[in-house]
């Protein structure tokens, strides 16, 4: 939101220095995000001066310009190459001298400089009035009256406006503070509160506005009073549409609003200044004479003034003509036909308050957010709808003439009152921190016109206006009142109390850290995707029981309608996007959630996954043969993941998971640890992903929850050698190396201390159908003493053994 402080001055008589008035906004919650300075005139005039023809004579080498001398109050005179054709002796004239930038109305800025014209030098510039902004003239320069001082400041001379305009982040709590009258109030009560001022607003007045005759009535009938609690209009007639005066061009421009005729110039004004939307009809486009607010049918068409035919829906509220026929969508955007042109001699005012949630559900519907949807979105006040009504009949009377032709239509079934909250004085102390004396309180409640209605003892009530939507409890209350105390002035205490915590064993966030950082030690990079995704991965490429899925009503990003039941495509739409830029080689991670439904309740879980795509290494002539990122590379980094944290005691089976095309699966019974494997063709097809991606699902619940069991043992360094047995079993291709470590494990007992494959050897011809051969080395350790070969020969003739009876396997010699 823009505020312009030519504007506030308007209503408070102030005159800070914009720097601390923006220091000003900021403690009161209107937090100054940037600012601009402006000149009514581009450039300000900087650098044009009054200046005296003292001399002036023909051009030795042009007809048409002239050579003059121009005295400027400097040490010299400038000598100054003319080409207007009234330029004379005597005249008091503007100057630009040398350095100085221009700012026609046509054509780019421009610098002036030292030169020569056909022979002559040139010291600057006389000027146009179209030269320099002021005007549209350029039939010759700009003459001056003689009693005007040689020298003076061309933007001194010309009143040249200069303005500070500062762009609030407004919150969406603030609806009192969506217009420049609103700011100036709270401004005022933070300076009389703080500064010694007055706190005086001078709100405009409505004295003066009296109905000339009835003449043009509308009738005016709501059928839809929940999303309109409160319609008011008034008809004027005998206006002329005609151009703004400059001063109301110029306070819509300082807030960057395009000016349009008086009439709409005007609507936008009240706008801005009281915060109050209003809307002009064609008195003369309103068939039967009448107004009615309704919802039209799904799939109605509407051409807005944008000249864009619209498809409504049945939520859409609209303002429309006796014969039902849209005028205007509610509050958010007029159409073609009924909006004020040069031809309109006959206008139907509206000051109506609208219900903020419709009003931006169809904003967001139709794309359209204009200033009055943001106003009416963050909560207008329904009790200045009348008065701003007036105000607005007043000023079009002013610009446009016209006379009030008709009564004022108020159709407000169930007025708003103020809220009454119930407030302790001990409880304003304890949330602020600080010792405010009740004669404090009082004062800062008064001066931002919080009436209170009773008091007694330490409780007191108080009346809130009804522009302050979003104030309803005690500790609203009691923030409005800090607000305007100053967080500033809150003491510091000189005690710093703390009381013992103890945190959750493990520490999650530990926990997360160590994976973390092992991952990007690695050359991962970490991912931070939104919980909220589209509902069609999960009703075309993935699909899955609808019902599981949570929808959400997202107004800004109406595709992103679910949350995320998985977190596969978080991934892939970033592997897509660094795809799209060239960045095809990619390790990433995410730590998330997942959101599900199941049977009425939401299930949401934990997860940390891992994406690998492309090649493993830089492109290199070391390391060009089998460079490509695989399973086996992915599972390297699950396993040292669980190794690193300690989590060990698990099964290893094939996933039946969709996702994948082939995968594994670590489990504790039937509750997967992690899931990982190569995403299936299809779903990266339709993400658009060229290159094979490898995902792993880690259960990070499941982790945390098994690291509670988990402890850490010490063992001292065994002393004794190792000793190292090798085998080469003849398998069925269908035999994994997990049942393989499996039963070495359960013979080797204590002494096995690992298993390794080191080698796969597959060839028909030499091992037979459907046969592989697996290469497995095996160490064996004792600490307590020395083993020896018959102890060791005992364990493994155990497992050949069993290899054979269980595996079929034949021990190659």
């Amino acid at each position: 939101m823009k505020v312009s402080y030519n504007w506030l001055k308007d209503y408070i008589d102030i005159d800070l220095p914009w720097e601390k008035l923006s220091e000003i906004l900021t403690e009161i919650g209107l937090e100054v995000e940037g600012e601009e300075h402006t000149e009514s005139v581009p450039g300000g005039l900087k650098g044009l001066v009054v200046g005296e023809v003292t001399f002036k004579d023909k051009h030795p080498g042009a007809d048409k310009l002239s050579i003059t001398r121009v005295n400027i109050g400097a040490e010299e005179e400038l000598n100054i190459v003319c080409g207007a054709p009234n330029v004379a002796k005597g005249q008091k004239v503007v100057v630009a001298t040398i350095g100085t930038m221009l700012y026609p109305n046509d054509g780019e800025p421009f610098k002036i400089k030292k030169g020569k014209i056909r022979g002559e030098v040139s010291e600057g510039m006389i000027c146009a009035e179209d030269e320099i902004g002021l005007g549209s003239s350029h039939e010759g320069i700009m003459v001056l009256p003689n009693e005007v001082k040689i020298g003076t400041a061309a933007s001194d001379f010309f009143k040249i406006e200069k303005d500070t305009v500062f762009e609030i982040g407004l919150t969406p709590n603030r609806s009192d503070a969506t217009s420049q009258l609103g700011v100036a109030k709270d401004l005022a009560a933070a300076l009389k509160i703080n500064y010694d001022h007055s706190g005086n607003v001078n709100s405009p007045s409505i004295e003066k506005f009296k109905v000339d005759n009835n003449d043009l009535p509308i009738e005016v009938q709501v059928e839809n009073t929940e999303a309109c609690p409160r319609y008011s209009g008034v008809s004027i007639k005998g206006v002329t549409v005609a151009e703004s005066p400059e001063w109301l061009k110029k306070r819509l421009r300082s807030l960057g609003i395009a000016t349009k005729n008086n009439i709409v110039d005007a609507t936008n004004f009240i706008l801005h200044e009281l915060g109050q939307p209003l809307h002009a009809f064609d008195a003369d486009e309103i068939e039967g004479g009448k107004i009615i607010v309704k919802n039209l049918s799904d799939k109605s068409k509407f051409t807005t003034l944008d000249e864009v035919e619209r498809e409504l829906s049945h939520e859409d509220l609209m303002i429309c003509d006796g014969n039902s026929n849209g005028m205007c969508i509610a509050g958010v955007f007029g159409g073609t036909k009924s909006g004020v042109k040069e031809t309109t001699k006959n206008i139907f005012l509206e000051s109506a308050h609208f219900n903020a949630i419709s009003i931006r559900r169809s904003s967001t519907r139709h794309l359209l957010k204009t200033d009055a949807a943001k106003t009416y979105e963050k909560g207008s006040d329904p009790n200045i709808c009348v008065f701003a009504l007036k105000r607005a009949a007043l000023l079009i009377q002013e610009l446009a003439g016209g006379e009030i032709a008709s009564e004022v239509i108020d159709i407000y079934p169930n007025p708003v009152s103020k809220k009454e909250v119930d407030v302790k004085f001990s409880h304003v102390n304890r949330l602020i921190g600080d010792d405010l004396t009740k004669d404090e309180v009082r004062n800062i409640l008064s001066a931002m016109e919080i009436e209170i209605l009773e008091e007694k003892g330490d409780d007191f009530k108080v009346a809130i206006p009804t522009n302050k939507v979003d104030v309803t409890r005690e500790a609203d209350v009691i923030e409005e009142i800090l607000r305007i105390y100053g967080l500033n002035k809150v003491s510091i205490p000189s005690q710093v109390k703390s009381a013992l915590t103890y945190g959750l064993q493990p520490d999650p966030f530990k926990i997360r850290n160590i994976a973390g950082d092992y991952l990007a030690n690695n050359g991962y990079n970490e991912i931070m995707a939104v919980s909220i995704t589209e509902s069609k991965y999960f009703k075309e490429f993935l699909p899955m029981d609808e019902s599981q899925l949570i929808y959400i009503n997202n107004t800004s990003n109406m595709h992103l309608d679910v949350m995320r039941p998985s977190m596969l495509f978080s991934g892939l739409e970033a592997i897509r996007r660094n795809q799209n830029r060239k960045a095809a080689d990619l390790k990433l991670f995410e730590f998330g959630r997942t959101y599900i439904k199941e049977e009425d309740k939401y299930k949401e879980s934990e997860h940390l996954t891992l994406y690998v795509t492309g090649q493993r290494y830089e492109e290199s002539w070391l390391n060009a043969d089998k460079n490509q990122v695989s399973f086996y590379t992915l599972k390297t980094f699950v396993n040292n993941i669980l190794s690193r944290l300690g989590i060990s005691g698990y099964q290893e089976s094939a996933s039946e998971n969709e996702i994948f095309g082939f995968a594994a699966k670590y489990h504790r019974g039937p509750t997967a640890l992690v899931e990982f494997g190569r995403v299936k063709g299809k779903l990266a097809k339709a993400m658009d992903i060229k290159n094979p991606v490898f995902y792993a699902d880690i259960n990070w619940d499941m982790i945390l929850r098994s690291l509670k069991k988990h402890k850490i043992d010490f063992v001292e360094l065994n002393k004794y050698p190792s000793i190292r047995r090798d085998l080469a079993l003849v398998l069925d291709t269908k035999v994994k190396f997990s049942e393989v470590e499996a039963i070495a494990k359960k013979a080797g007992k204590k002494l096995l201390k690992s298993i390794n494959l080191f080698d796969v050897f597959a060839d028909e011809s030499k091992l037979g159908e459907g046969k592989k051969s697996y290469a497995i080395s095996m160490i064996f350790e004792d600490a307590s003493k020395t083993l020896k070969d018959k102890e060791v020969e005992k364990v493994v003739s155990q497992m050949i053994q069993t290899f054979e009876n269980k595996l079929g396997a034949v021990i190659r010699k």
